[in-house]
């Protein structure tokens, strides 16, 4: 009688966590829900040991679940901390927010004409089957950045802030994954995430300044990911012949006006070996810095520069 009714108790657990339950990922806020069925005899005060069966599954609806078509493309998007309380009004505007930004750079993006210089040594043009790589570049030329590399599946570093949930749905539907952290929240959680991706094949990108500045301050992070994952950092600025600036913005962002040139400038790959120690990853550091700047002067400057001068930085940099 007893071990017919464990063994029911089991079928109907299994079954349930096969059917009608979903996972909880196991992490610092989330425990373990643990129950514990007893089998004793009604008569002759007998009793067997516990059954204690382990659940990692709550319920939930028909409706919120990933339909199978689905899971594929959901593969690319990663949530690495828990999001921040965010009041009914910003709840309501992220989706508003997020729509309108995505059209806007929707309908600009494809008048956009670039030019691509440097980046011979960067490693590869976009094939999947070759090794991926980390991107950097600075936060003030994000909405040309995100529309020239759209659509390979790579993962950008995004805060869990309310501009940051935002961010996120415009990202998205332009075909990035997001780990979700920052310098201030997150962040090391976010890198694991990244990590892992480029693992699987992934790229992965910084907007290196952000979520909030300081302006042109590089973080640390590409280079603890370089180091971590063994992959090199490839850093770029693009600068715009003609563009909004957002003059009050921390960054100085740039909108691209209509069917405005685009300068895209590529430095080649910087390796951080796997042993480097703190003295090694702070060098790197630097070198990202000084190297970040270089990129932006260059790039910023372009349209102003004459067409010889053009030609030797071309020659300099495709070298």
């Amino acid at each position: 009688m007893c071990a017919s009714r464990s063994d029911t108790v089991a079928t109907t657990a299994n079954s349930a966590a096969e059917n009608n339950f979903t996972p909880i990922a196991k992490c610092d806020f989330c425990t373990r829900i643990e129950s514990k069925f007893t089998c004793s005899f009604l008569k002759g005060g007998a009793g067997l040991s516990p059954l204690r069966l382990f659940l990692y599954y709550i319920p939930v609806p028909e409706q919120v679940k990933t339909q199978p078509e689905q899971r594929e493309r959901q593969l690319v998007i990663h949530y690495d901390t828990r999001l921040p309380k965010l009041t009914l009004l910003q709840r309501a505007l992220v989706p508003i927010i997020g729509w309108a930004v995505w059209a806007v750079i929707r309908v600009l993006g494809p008048t956009i004409r670039f030019e691509v210089i440097g980046g011979q040594n960067a490693g590869r043009e976009y094939r999947p089957d070759l090794p991926p790589h980390i991107y950097a570049f600075w936060h003030r030329c994000i909405i040309p950045a995100v529309w020239y590399f759209r659509n390979r599946g790579g993962v950008l570093m995004n805060t869990t802030n309310f501009d940051g949930q935002w961010t996120r749905r415009v990202i998205e539907r332009l075909g990035y994954g997001t780990a979700q952290g920052s310098s201030t929240r997150g962040g090391l959680r976010g890198l694991a995430v990244m990590a892992k991706r480029l693992e699987e094949g992934f790229d992965s990108g910084f907007t290196i300044d952000g979520p909030r500045g300081p302006r042109y301050v590089a973080k640390p992070g590409p280079v603890m990911l370089a180091r971590r994952s063994g992959r090199p950092i490839i850093l770029f600025h693009i600068g715009l012949e003609r563009a909004w600036t957002l003059r009050k913005s921390w960054d100085l962002m740039r909108i691209p006006k209509p069917f405005t040139r685009a300068i895209l400038v590529i430095a080649p790959t910087l390796e951080v070996p796997k042993d480097a120690d703190h003295r090694g990853l702070e060098a790197k550091h630097q070198e990202m810095q000084k190297t970040l700047e270089r990129l932006r002067d260059v790039a910023e400057n372009w349209f102003s520069l004459s067409d010889v001068e053009r030609e030797r930085e071309r020659a300099n940099w495709n070298s």
